[in-house]
């Protein structure tokens, strides 16, 4: 596994919207192996590899984009307010340090008023976003040279093995990205054209695969992303979702998507028939590309989603295992070296 790579693609900047840096790092990648791409106009990047019968197409979906945040106003004294960009936690800004990107990048960090000065109530409340300011330690002439309205700002937090896992600030989606890349070099025979997508905006209501998804018009589609682990201290086993470690996540659904029940059982019969380790993934909240994918073509695709099971998730401490990593970039392989045997009739 090229971990220095996938510790770029972990730490490189690029939140809903401002997904440059990272698609650019994906591109030098891709070029390096000699694979063709394409950008469409929102900045989705596809690479195409032909497969031995071109009459069906299938898209594979892993989202680029990391939640971050994007700089609203600077006050009179160089503070800056901001608005989230994806799903934010607000507890989890503590004393957090963030990236500022701006004509350089600043590094500030996120401030909020001080237990010994709160009253009673508000020891007690919950936080809220807006409870929160970056402080980049420069007045507002200083800060309004080199950061303005509308720069995004990403979370600081390095990539490190821990154990059997990795660990990092956005892991979703980026190991996701990381598979990808993985299998564009590993895929040499699909059953059928596959169209691999690196897609932009999921964070933010998954609006890359949307129009990815209408471009290329798959009969069959998979999304890549990230899931719950919940395989923590107080955890009841129905509260779990998934395990590290126990195996690839084959999904079942989402809040915003039913698997296809005939890819979710030639999913599952792959994996067993060549010994790859798997587990049920049902996320009754949240969502993934895999919808788009689904749905955003005449007619629908015959979808589903690998999953990869992520402690900590939305956090700046995101971990995976090593083993449900190499899992989920078999499982891939396998099903796109063999849908063509399968019968995908309606049983």
């Amino acid at each position: 596994m090229n971990i220095p790579l996938l510790k770029e693609i972990c730490e490189v900047a690029g939140t809903s919207g401002f997904e440059n840096r990272v698609r650019n790092l994906i591109i030098s990648e891709i070029e390096r192996i000699g694979a063709k791409y394409s950008i469409d106009n929102m900045g989705n990047l596809t690479v195409l590899i032909k497969g031995k019968d071109s009459s069906k197409k299938v898209m594979l979906g892993a989202h680029m984009d990391e939640i971050g945040f994007i700089v609203t106003h600077i006050d009179e004294n160089g503070f800056l307010r901001f608005h989230t960009l994806g799903g934010f936690d607000p507890k989890t800004l503590t004393s957090q340090r963030v990236i500022v990107h701006g004509k350089k990048d600043l590094i500030g960090v996120m401030g909020s008023k001080p237990l010994h000065v709160m009253t009673p109530d508000e020891k007690n409340k919950v936080p809220k976003i807006t409870d929160y300011f970056i402080d980049l330690g420069m007045g507002k002439k200083e800060v309004e040279k080199l950061i303005s309205v509308g720069n995004p700002i990403t979370r600081k937090r390095g990539f490190i093995e821990m154990g059997d896992c990795f660990n990092c600030k956005s892991l979703d989606n980026r190991i996701s990205v990381f598979i990808l890349l993985e299998l564009i070099k590993r895929l040499k025979n699909p059953s059928h054209d596959v169209y691999a997508v690196f897609t932009v905006q999921e964070e933010v209501g998954i609006r890359g695969a949307n129009v990815a998804t209408q471009e290329i018009q798959p009969d069959f589609g998979f999304g890549i992303d990230t899931t719950i682990a919940f395989d923590v201290p107080g955890a009841a086993n129905h509260e779990k979702i998934t395990e590290l470690g126990k195996g690839v996540a084959i999904k079942i659904m989402d809040a915003s998507t039913i698997c296809d029940t005939r890819m979710v059982s030639f999913m599952k019969e792959t994996a067993s028939n060549n010994n790859i380790k798997w587990q049920n993934e049902i996320l009754t909240a949240g969502g993934t590309d895999t919808s788009g994918i689904q749905r955003m073509t005449p007619g629908g695709s015959i979808a589903g989603a690998v999953s990869i099971p992520t402690r900590h998730i939305h956090q700046v401490i995101e971990m995976v295992h090593k083993d449900d990593v190499g899992n989920a970039i078999e499982l891939l392989q396998k099903c796109l070296e063999n849908m063509k045997s399968y019968n995908w009739d309606f049983k």
